[in-house]
């Protein structure tokens, strides 16, 4: 995925990993950006510090899919098609699976997932027309391994891996290219919010916590290499690889953690 020269879209542009990938891609030459996020003033102020002329800012819901066709529209309108498609938002609750009440759930699965469904279904079209574009979809180490104390993130994020990895595999040949975000902590307002419980203490807990900057420079690196999983951190290779060698002793092993948080045995 070459970034000179390209349209892009970033939902849940207006901070912490999305941010950081506007501002990285107009750095490396990108011919615009579309920033979406459900805070306007947040996307406004991203806009307003780069380069004029390079973003612009569309305020809306990703679980909206008049919102994804209205980038898609914005951004054509501005620059031209669509090169490369970012969904990024996403949002946890930080509770378990009987805490967390049906109306959450709903949420956390139409943002976390079901917003990368509408991403797919407003810009492929025209990427299968031209025989070219890349969609990268934020997921989470979550996804590929689990999140102690958040059951819906942890099960929607799995869904999106799995919807990228479906993606990849029906339409690579048609030129399409997908890339699956992975990240374990990052130092985002999400992040804040889930050291209040028991999910934010696994993560912190598991590996450094990376900046954003950091994360999109790792993702600037998948692109050019068209790689699929961008694994800013490297335990999660580590840890992915031991679960998928024997999952019963990684359940294992993981539930310890999870009596240990519970101030049971070590």
């Amino acid at each position: 995925m070459e970034l000179v020269g390209a349209v892009c879209v970033v939902t849940g542009g207006g901070n912490g990993i999305g941010a950081a990938l506007v501002r990285r891609f107009v750095a490396d030459g990108a011919a615009g950006v579309v920033v979406s996020d459900l805070d306007a003033d947040g996307a406004a102020a991203v806009v307003a510090a780069l380069p004029e002329g390079r973003a612009i800012a569309v305020a809306g819901d990703v679980t909206d899919p008049a919102h994804h066709d209205a980038l898609v529209a914005r951004a054509g309108e501005r620059w031209g098609p669509v090169d490369l498609y970012c969904s990024n938002a996403g949002i946890g609750v930080g509770t378990g699976a009987i805490e967390t009440d049906l109306a959450d759930w709903q949420r956390v699965w139409e943002v976390n997932l079901l917003a990368h469904v509408l991403a797919a279904k407003a810009v492929l079209p025209s990427m299968l027309e031209r025989g070219r574009g890349h969609l990268l979809q934020t997921a989470s180490a979550a996804g590929l391994l689990t999140n102690l104390g958040d059951a819906s993130y942890t099960a929607t994020k799995h869904a999106a891996v799995g919807f990228a990895e479906w993606l990849a595999v029906t339409y690579r040949h048609r030129g399409i290219g997908v890339s699956c975000l992975c990240p374990m902590g990052v130092d985002t307002a999400l992040l804040a919010e889930a050291k209040k419980g028991l999910a934010g203490a696994v993560v912190t807990g598991a590996g450094p916590v990376l900046t954003p900057d950091e994360v999109a420079t790792h993702v600037v690196g998948a692109l050019a290499e068209d790689r699929f999983l961008v694994l800013p951190h490297a335990e999660v290779a580590r840890f992915w690889s031991g679960k998928a060698a024997g999952i019963d002793t990684w359940l294992g092993a993981m539930n310890h953690v999870q009596q240990r948080l519970e101030g049971g045995p070590a």
